[in-house]
């Protein structure tokens, strides 16, 4: 190396710490003390096998793949639930549907669903007494326009739909800006839209500490998805031309192909968004998280089965079995979680509240059932406490519950005629997809998951699982 080349170098070091002391003190110490940004998207409906890198092979999600690649993959995650609103619910509050305030969806007229209390706890306003400013974009479901648990009730920012029932359309006849109802023609594909608010709220408030929640309809039922991303589609699956796709709003002409547009172009969108987080010079100071909210749908025209949408796993949407509650995740934090790793950490929707907790330096709330899973993040697995276990409860379909320990999976349906119902039992390292109970053979271990569901439930008066005591004659 000549003297020239050293000379240079040397007075760039010193320029630098120069300008870092010209800087204003003040400027400094809020730089210095500036917490990790959160960004938490999520996928509506999507299930464990429709990502490339989760063994999709029907189309590719590169941008999400890349994610994968300079993140961390999490091979057994799972959702609150295993449909919108509760699975939201519990996101929100971190605790599990045994404890949760929404356990299933109820809806409220014209527009909403059922509300949770007005001083209800959530991350959000964990967050903004962190001094987070935090923003939301997508689909909320726990609250009716202008109740008490309406999202601007908990958000700085929001922007979406209110209503997840409002939601089944692409094409809307108006979403929400906070408070104000905002039209729109019927003709402006929703999804794009909301995505496009919250690259701005990102843009805004690029020299602070954010909170964004991302809860976009994709893929949701109905199969719209606009022509340049179905087109392509169209012409690779021509088989299915003549499948119409029926569920709110227009019909689709090929619902397979707008499937895979809409998942593709999802993955586009999440592409933007990194490119702007690399922009903006916020890249590594960001954590960001990839999930879905429940296991594969089958309704508007989508075929789970042709996409093998749930993988090796057993069961949809409205299920307890793997497939309707196991859920990809990937977080990525440039320099702070290795690239390329996996971990096989038993977690959930409810160990959110508390890991952004930790990642916010702040204490999480008391007698929430999450734990954060930051150790495992950062690479400290021997600082990473663990589930006993972990449980799920389902007000719908005759009611079902579910509880995993380890290895082992116990599943109870037809709980809400019968609370006695038999527990299937399975070794998910034996058997991924649930295919064989051997409840009958192992009694002791039927007898500790029976226990664990008996703790972790607690009645509802809004879902209650016992059934209603028979009228005298």
């Amino acid at each position: 190396m000549n003297n020239a080349h050293t000379r240079r170098n040397f007075l760039k070091v010193v320029g630098l710490g120069a300008a870092a002391l010209a800087m204003p003190v003040s400027l400094r110490a809020a730089e210095a003390k500036r917490k990790p940004n959160i960004i938490y998207i999520m996928a509506d409906d999507l299930g464990y096998g429709d990502l490339s890198c989760y063994g999709q092979k029907k189309f590719t999600t590169p941008h999400i793949d890349k994610m994968c690649a300079e993140g961390m993959k999490f091979t057994d995650h799972y959702s609150g639930s295993t449909v919108c609103a509760p699975s939201r619910c519990v996101l929100m509050t971190g605790l599990h549907t045994g404890h949760a305030y929404v356990r299933g969806n109820r809806e409220v007229r014209p527009e909403g669903q059922a509300p949770m209390p007005a001083d209800i706890f959530t991350v959000p306003r964990m967050l903004k007494k962190a001094g987070y400013v935090t923003g939301m974009f997508g689909k909320w479901g726990l609250g009716a326009p202008g109740s008490a648990s309406d999202p601007a009730e908990h958000f700085d920012t929001f922007f979406g739909y209110n209503c997840q029932r409002q939601a089944h359309t692409y094409y809307p006849r108006h979403l929400w800006s906070n408070r104000t109802k905002v039209p729109l023609d019927g003709k402006t594909y929703s999804a794009d839209l909301i995505a496009e608010k919250g690259l701005e709220f990102v843009k805004t408030n690029k020299d602070k500490q954010f909170f964004c929640y991302m809860p976009t309809t994709v893929p949701h039922a109905a199969m719209h998805v606009p022509e340049d991303s179905h087109k392509p589609w169209r012409e690779k699956f021509p088989q299915f031309e003549k499948k119409i796709g029926r569920y709110s709003g227009p019909t689709v002409t090929n619902p397979i192909a707008a499937f895979a547009g809409m998942v593709t172009r999802l993955d586009a969108s999440i592409g933007k968004l990194f490119a702007l987080l690399k922009e903006l010079k916020i890249d590594e100071n960001t954590l960001v998280i990839f999930t879905s909210d429940n296991g594969a749908h089958r309704e508007g025209g989508h075929d789970p089965k042709f996409f093998d949408s749930n993988g090796p796993l057993k069961g949809l949407k409205r299920d307890l079995y793997e497939g309707g509650i196991r859920a990809p995740f990937i977080a990525r934090w440039p320099g702070k979680i290795k690239a390329g790793t996996t971990t096989a950490l038993p977690s959930a929707f409810w160990d959110f509240m508390p890991t952004c907790a930790e990642v916010a330096g702040i204490e999480a709330p008391k007698g929430i059932d999450g734990l954060s899973y930051l150790p495992t993040l950062l690479g400290q697995d021997d600082k990473q406490k663990k589930h006993e276990y972990l449980y799920w409860e389902f007000f719908e379909g005759g009611g079902k519950d579910a509880v995993r320990m380890g290895k082992w999976k116990g599943v109870r349906t037809n709980t809400r005629r019968n609370p006695d119902a038999p527990l299937e039992l399975y070794d998910l390292e034996k058997d991924l997809g649930e295919t064989k109970n051997i409840a009958a053979d192992n009694p002791d271990m039927v007898k500790k998951l029976m226990g664990f569901i008996r703790a972790a439930h607690t009645e509802s008066p809004l879902w209650p699982t016992k059934p209603k005591p028979k009228k005298k004659k």
